[in-house]
């Protein structure tokens, strides 16, 4: 469950993850004020959004798909069988 929340997360900060790594590598302090102004946050903000759709569009579409049927996880005979594909 926290692999499907924070894919997407991390996809969607990554701009802003890149930005402050440029300010750093211009000798800037990367959290001053100056250096996130509204226009720049806004831009940030859909670059991340178009970033972390692209990437999730990606993942369904790469993703290997199981073929057959999934049989899941039940107890035979008193032992747990684990959950496979068929």
């Amino acid at each position: 469950m926290w692999r499907a929340i924070l894919e997407p997360v991390l996809l969607f900060l990554s701009p802003f993850l890149a930005y402050a790594i440029y300010l750093v590598l211009r000798r800037t302090r990367p959290f001053g004020r100056k250096h996130w102004p509204a226009g720049t946050i806004s831009g940030l903000t859909l670059a991340g959004l178009a970033v972390a759709a692209a990437g999730m569009l990606a993942l369904g579409i790469l993703t290997p798909r199981h073929k057959g049927v999934y049989a899941p996880a039940h107890v035979e005979n008193g032992r747990l069988v684990p959950g496979h594909w068929e």
